[in-house]
Formats: C-alpha cells, structure tokens, sequence
C-alpha cells in the first residue's frame, strides 16, 4: 500500500508539474496556410468576401454536422458578419477592412477568445495563391489541447489545409459545371415591382447585386410587404467605352403603389412583352455566354430585338436557396418583336 500511496504522489507531482509547465509556456500564436487555386484572384476573393459561402467550404461545419450559421443583414464586405454554435462551442467572425481583390481583414471570437484573421491574394500563372494568416493568444485549457494534440499550429494548421482544399474544390468543380438553354420565344404579363437603381463598373455588377437583393428583401420585411415572384434586374444602360453598366434591382409586387419622394427605393412597371427566354444553371460567371447564345438564337430565326424595352434576369435559385453555384438558376429575357404573320390572300373565282 505505501508503495501504492508513493506512486499515486509522483503522478500527482507530475500531473501539477506537467499543468505548471503547460500554463506557462508562451501563449502566442500565429498560424499561416497558403494555397494555389485554380480561379482568378477576384472570383477567389468575391467568394471568400460572402460569408454565404464559409458553410460550404469551411472544415468546422463538416467536422460538427450540428452546427448552425447564422448570417448578418450583408454578408459581403465591411462589417459583414457570420455567428455559429455546434457541438465544439460558439463564434462569429466580423470584417473590419478590406482593399478589393487583395485582402481582407477580419476579428473572430471562438468561445470567448479572440483572433485576428487576414487574408491576401496574389496572381500566379493565371491562378492566385491564397494565403489564411491567424494571430492570437492561448488561454490554460487551449494550451493543454494544444500540448496533448500536437500543437496549437497542428490544430488549427490542418483544418485551414482542409478548408484551402475545399475551397479548390468546389470553384473548380462548381464554377465550370453550368448549362444553357435557349427556351424560345415566351410572353411576359404586366409586371409592377419595387426596385433600387444604381450605376456601377460593369465588373461590380455580380458583387452589387448580391447585396441589393438582400436589402430590398429587408425593404419588404419592414413595410410588411409581400413579394409576388422571384427578385429580377432591369438592365437600363451599358457604357462599354467607360465600363459601367446602369441597372435597376427589382422584386414584384401585386399592383402598383407609391413611394414617398427622395427615397432611393422607387416602384415601377413593365409592360407585357414578347421575349427570348433562356435558362442559366450554375454561376453568375457565364451570363455573358449565356446572353451570347440567345443572341445568336435571334439571329439564327430571324427575330428583331426590341431595344426600346430594357433586357432582365430573374433570380429562381440562387445562394440563399442552394450553396452550390452549379445549381443556380437564373432566366434571361430579351425582349423582341413579335413576329408577323402573313395571311395568304386566294383570289375567289365568279364562275
């Protein structure tokens, strides 16, 4: 038994000896993972700037199938934020800067510690090498995990590693896996709708449209207002020379009503049309081809394109819907003439 007791004692000194020296070693971290993705440096950092897109490729999510996302008004850029609890604890993650197309800034408190995050991109040989910096400090019980599991740059190192590889994964795959279809020739109905008008670089169009939606849908919300279809754009104008592209957010509404003078939110009306519908399944990123192959299905049949009447896209299915780009799904109209049809006139006989 004295042995025993003895025993006991020495795991006991080793035990409180083995916390003293834990506790005490240096809390500071800083943990940096880069990797080459192959997608150009602003699809990669329009992406990583959407906080929509953190539950797909984030490792934490798939490690803890309880997790739960819950995302701020604006997902996309300063001040954006993202909140989640799960089995593993609770964080939420803000932006705090960033400089467009080159880095982003950001402050995450996981369980009660708090980290600052930071991001950077850079072109190499027409793809971008990501680089995901984390600095913080340990508190007792990270420094204990941190010691049994490997190290605290172990830790979190492979779970960067796991999400840098998602991330290439799922841009590779989602962003080149899309469908067009030219539907033909369809008839819109009378359409009234709410809408925000806004002139931007032409490369911007994507980015801003994804915070306009969110911000009329809130629009809606606030007056208790009830949507009646899928949000659209209305594309008013397109400077090539300069860039810019003048488009209107829209989302429809039953009848028409009034908004009070000076608000940047305006209701508006577009009138039945004949059209060329075509379907886009997948990203944003091929509208341009889309809009090209319904071009070409106009001149293949002979139609007139309506220039008075401005073209739009409608958003069916979109990130809010699905997480996966490739199966978005948005409708392009373009509006035409209708085609005339010519009546045979047959010359009656008296006889």
């Amino acid at each position: 038994m004295r042995i025993l007791k003895y025993l006991l004692l020495l795991l006991l000194l080793f035990i409180v000896g083995l916390t003293v020296f834990v506790t005490t070693q240096k809390g500071n971290y800083t943990i940096v993972r880069s990797k080459v993705i192959k997608t150009p440096r602003a699809t990669l950092f329009n992406y990583i700037n959407d906080y929509r897109n953190w539950e797909a490729f984030n490792s934490y999510s798939n490690d803890d199938k309880n997790v739960q996302f819950v995302y701020s008004k604006n997902t996309v850029g300063k001040n954006a934020s993202l909140y989640w609890k799960g089995n593993n604890g609770e964080g939420n993650i803000k932006t705090l800067s960033l400089v467009e197309n080159q880095s982003i800034n950001q402050q995450m408190i996981y369980n009660s510690d708090t980290s600052d995050v930071f991001w950077t991109f850079k072109d190499t040989l027409g793809k971008t090498k990501v680089s995901w910096r984390t600095t913080g400090k340990m508190n007792v019980m990270m420094k204990i995990n941190a010691f049994l599991n490997g190290g605290i740059d172990t830790i979190l190192g492979e779970k960067y590693e796991k999400s840098l590889a998602n991330i290439d994964k799922t841009l590779d795959y989602e962003l080149n896996t899309y469908n067009i279809k030219v539907n033909g020739i369809v008839n819109k109905p009378k359409t009234f709708y709410i809408n925000q008008t806004i002139n931007c670089e032409t490369s911007k169009v994507s980015k801003n449209i994804k915070i306009l939606i969110p911000k009329l849908v809130r629009f809606f919300e606030k007056n208790k207002m009830v949507m009646h279809g899928k949000p659209f754009v209305l594309y008013n104008s397109v400077d090539v020379s300069k860039n810019r592209t003048n488009l209107s957010v829209c989302i429809p509404i039953k009848d028409s009503i009034n908004i009070m003078a000076g608000s940047e939110i305006e209701s508006g009306k577009l009138e039945a049309i004949t059209t060329v519908k075509t379907t886009l399944t997948g990203d944003y990123l091929h509208l341009k081809k889309a809009k090209e192959k319904a071009i070409a299905y106009i001149l293949e049949n002979k139609l007139t394109q309506n220039f008075a009447i401005n073209s739009f896209e409608i958003y069916n299915t979109t990130i809010v819907d699905v997480k996966n780009p490739s199966k978005w799904i948005t409708e392009i109209y373009i509006p035409v003439y209708p085609k005339v049809v010519q009546t045979k006139t047959v010359a009656r006989s008296n006889y």
